[in-house]
């Protein structure tokens, strides 16, 4: 290839300047022009000195870039007559490969990208939408009105607890089936740890009565400040669910239902101890009925909502249909709810529900205390499938004690279970009017049972004084029973 030195004004672009120079000015004498070396790439040809495109590429290397290749120069061998080395051309096509890797790893980060971009996409979009829905049904479950009450009255902060619908589900496993504890009318009752390590029971509603909304909130407001050893506690709520949650505090054993209907005889229930119970369920209901700041009506007395803790104590419970009434209230005006068997009589007729209604369902709890009975059975015949209409028949004929569970008339004397009947009566009475009260069942009761417990003391004291002695089991003399329960039946 041929190497020669060009002025400016020749120069292809090939060229580049090697050297320029000026002599000194003078009048007689122009600069001298600037010069250029001119050279073609080592993988083109031609000469480079030609004006226009001196220089191309190599059919050698036209072939290769055509084949997908890169092609290149390097130094061969030496020539032996000018002892210089001859540039030989070659061709690359590890660059595919590359490419190849490039545009995978490209394509995989792109992909990368648009899924992580999605999936946030799809958080962000899903959370709103559980946004919207959880302040919805906060808004329709009298999650405001409570926020109100609760900011009129700052008491209300501490004791009406507004769990989140994410706590409730994480402490029940997500409402596992496994985690059931009962259920019921009102709803299923799930057993729950929360976050600190209390174990709770969660109520899972039904369903809420919009237009009842205001009474349900108050209720919640009523039942969280309630304070008595033998009515359950409720904990709090969640109303950002579809139907709102009950939290309250979690007994350990069975209802009274499961401990009465019990074969195994796994804890014999003597009667001081069903006197007992039965005085523990009638003092919660007069606590609620006159000692709250309004009275409350429970409005579902039965076995199967009075829990049994560890050490065998009574602890009402299930207020789901539980309405507040206020003082010079008389009765509530609703559309008949409750359990066959319990249900008053005089409410079934009237819809009109007192607290006296309480007490009639109270008088069958105690009925199947001292029977072991169930309230409806099909065992029975006609009208006597009932348990109360049974046992008033049995009080007119006579023959009462046959239906006393046997553990019940062989602990028992006369005067006691005649006593004791005679209160089942009265709570059993058609007429509300005649009905006592809570308070005074409740007064009743205890009196009963601290009477009972000074005699067994004294019992106990005479069989290990003269334990040789047999004492004579109690017997029914039905002629003496039969005029006695008469007589008060008269009386009442």
């Amino acid at each position: 290839m041929e190497n020669r030195l060009i002025t400016t004004d020749d120069r292809p672009p090939e060229c580049k300047e090697v050297y320029g120079f000026l002599k000194e000015k003078d009048d007689s004498e122009e600069p001298r022009d600037t010069r250029y070396l001119c050279l073609c790439n080592t993988t083109d040809e031609g000469n480079p000195y030609l004006p226009a495109n001196g220089c191309k590429k190599s059919e050698e290397c036209k072939q290769c870039e055509h084949s997908g290749g890169l092609c290149g120069s390097r130094l061969g061998s030496y020539d032996d007559d000018s002892s210089e080395s001859s540039m030989k051309l070659y061709c690359d096509y590890s660059h595919k490969a590359s490419l190849g890797v490039i545009l995978g790893v490209s394509l995989s980060i792109g992909l990368l990208i648009l899924v992580v971009f999605s999936y946030s996409l799809n958080n962000i979009i899903r959370k709103t939408i559980d946004k919207r829905r959880k302040k919805k049904f906060f808004k329709r479950n009298g999650g405001l009105l409570l926020k109100h009450q609760q900011a009129t009255d700052n008491g209300l902060v501490d004791k009406t607890i507004l769990f989140t619908s994410k706590e409730l589900d994480r402490a029940t496993d997500h409402f596992n089936e496994n985690r059931i504890l009962g259920r019921g009318g009102q709803g299923t009752v799930y057993k729950g740890m929360l976050t600190d390590g209390r174990i709770v029971a969660i109520k899972k509603s039904k369903a809420v009565d919009e237009s009842q909304i205001e009474q349900f909130i108050n209720e919640i407001v009523i039942l969280s400040q309630v304070n008595h050893r033998n009515v359950v506690k409720l904990l709090g709520c969640c109303l950002e669910t579809e139907v709102p949650l009950l939290v309250s505090e979690f007994i350990s054993n069975d209802t009274l239902y499961e401990l009465i209907q019990d074969e195994s005889c796994e804890f014999p229930m003597s009667l001081n101890k069903r006197i007992q119970i039965a005085a523990e369920v009638a003092g919660a209901l007069a606590y609620l009925h006159s000692a709250t700041s309004v009275p409350i009506y429970h409005r579902d007395i039965k076995t199967t909502n009075i829990l049994m803790d560890k050490k065998y104590r009574a602890k009402v419970s299930d207020f789901g249909t539980s309405r507040v009434v206020s003082i010079d209230q008389t009765h509530l005006t609703t559309k008949v709810k409750g359990t066959f068997g319990y249900l008053d009589p005089e409410y079934f007729q009237s819809s009109q529900f007192t607290e006296k209604s309480d007490v009639y369902s109270f008088g069958v709890v105690l009925l199947e205390l001292l029977t072991k009975e169930k309230p409806i059975s099909l065992a029975r015949f006609g009208e006597f499938r009932n348990l109360a209409t049974h046992f008033i028949f049995a009080m007119e004929e006579g023959r009462v004690m046959s239906l006393f569970d046997p553990v019940v008339v062989n602990e028992g004397s006369s005067d006691e279970l005649l006593a004791i009947a005679n209160l089942v009566v009265r709570c059993l009475n058609p007429n509300g009017k005649n009905r006592p009260t809570m308070k005074e069942v409740a007064s009743e009761l205890e009196s009963m049972r601290m009477r009972w417990c000074m005699a067994s003391t004294v019992q106990t004291s005479i069989e290990l004084t003269d334990y040789s002695e047999e004492l004579p089991l109690f017997t029914y003399d039905k002629s003496a029973s039969t005029m006695s329960f008469k007589d008060s039946i008269t009386e009442i």
